[in-house]
């Protein structure tokens, strides 16, 4: 594909967003569809949508429009570059500009346009963030590093690296954490590494591998990882330490691959089914990394920016709550309980921490903690509970 083709398909992916459209399916369905698209074709779209949905409020400004043209208008500008010399009307390429686009188009205004957020969700990152909100979203607006998690059971850290630089993967060591790599040059192709392949690395942000340093694993102990997805932190937990490792979620479907990431890993884990984990109980350390709003991670998932709204958002806490009470419930006498989300609004973190703890006297809190996306990883919180002794 030329680079004007690939632009004429973000225009058209964007515009099936604009209307409705779920961003993921419809780059997936274009892939399908498109057999002639090379690797590299598909990684140009996907990027020119993603940074369009990154900035989608300060690009349709500078394109002058709310549309799949407009916005790659916006892109190509905010790029310093000619638009006319990609909208030139050949095959395959956007139609040439009318005079109205010529025209139109103007710097985003200050405040959340430039910022590129919703309206009503800037004052609530300035609650939360004080003099740091708009330096944060304005990382928020551009592509997410790459971090690595360097299995431990299996290699150090050096180990890794030059492993992952036998086969022309360039990584450094990244200060968040000391499992965590950042890969400098062939993200793309990590998943076909011989260190992938074999368990000695795992895709996973360097402010969750921080989170999980942070847990107080030892050997022999029961532990719990309640809201488990993906299974990231329950692999991550299980390298640390040599743990009795439970995995459990209220959507099953979503450990699917864990059971294969597990083995890759050379780890156990017992899965759970929704609601049964009261079964296998109690737990020396349950770990919530609870429904959020993702909001220090949308440089990876913009979409959600732009889907969340104040009434979701006061949903997700009363799911946060509720999800805290039922793990409460799971945690042995002496265990602790630990509460994660990759959020950086105040209303799900600490906010949410003072709210378990008014609504469960018994527990008090042990150590509560952000990570910053100023320091180079996701937006990222925990907070870690016990029970009060008597006597």
């Amino acid at each position: 594909m030329t680079p004007a083709a690939r632009v004429q398909t973000a225009i058209e992916i964007l515009d099936d967003y604009l209307a409705g459209g779920a961003v993921e399916p419809l780059l997936t369905g274009w892939a399908r569809r498109s057999r002639y698209a090379g690797s590299g074709d598909r990684a140009a779209v996907r990027d020119h949508v993603f940074s369009a949905l990154r900035n989608l409020r300060s690009f349709a400004a500078l394109g002058g429009a709310m549309s799949g043209r407009g916005l790659m208008l916006g892109a190509l500008r905010a790029a310093g570059q000619d638009p006319e010399a990609l909208f030139t009307g050949a095959r395959h390429a956007p139609a040439p500009l009318s005079e109205q686009e010529r025209a139109g188009g103007h710097p985003s205004a200050a405040g959340a346009e430039e910022l590129d957020l919703p309206d009503w969700l800037l004052p609530l990152m300035e609650h939360s963030l004080g003099p740091q909100a708009a330096p944060v979203a304005r990382i928020l607006k551009q592509r997410a590093p790459v971090h690595l998690r360097v299995n431990a059971r299996l290699a150090d850290r050096e180990t890794a690296e030059r492993l992952l630089r036998d086969e022309d993967i360039l990584t450094a060591p990244h200060p968040a954490a000391d499992t965590a790599l950042e890969v400098h040059e062939g993200a793309r192709r990590i998943r076909g590494t011989r260190a992938y392949r074999e368990g000695l690395v795992e895709l996973q942000d360097g402010a969750s591998q921080a989170a999980v340093e942070a847990l107080p694993l030892r050997d022999g102990v029961r532990v719990l990882d309640f809201c488990a997805g993906g299974g990231g932190k329950t692999l991550a937990m299980g390298a640390r330490a040599r743990v009795a490792l439970f995995a459990h979620d209220a959507d099953a479907a979503r450990m699917r691959d864990l059971p294969a990431r597990a083995a890759r890993a050379q780890l156990e884990v017992e899965l759970l089914a929704p609601g049964r984990a009261g079964e296998h109980g109690p737990f020396d350390l349950v770990l919530c990394d609870v429904p959020c709003s993702g909001s220090g991670a949308w440089r990876r998932s913009p979409e959600g920016k732009w889907m969340l709204t104040p009434a979701r958002l006061a949903e997700l806490g009363d799911i946060q709550a509720a999800v805290l009470r039922e793990a409460a419930s799971l945690t042995a006498p002496d265990g602790v309980l630990a509460y994660m989300t990759c959020s950086v609004l105040d209303c799900e973190n600490s906010a949410q921490a003072d709210r378990f703890l008014d609504e469960n006297p018994a527990w008090r809190r042990l150590s509560c903690r952000s990570w910053s996306l100023l320091d180079g990883t996701d937006g990222f919180f925990l907070a870690q509970f016990d029970r009060k002794t008597t006597g």
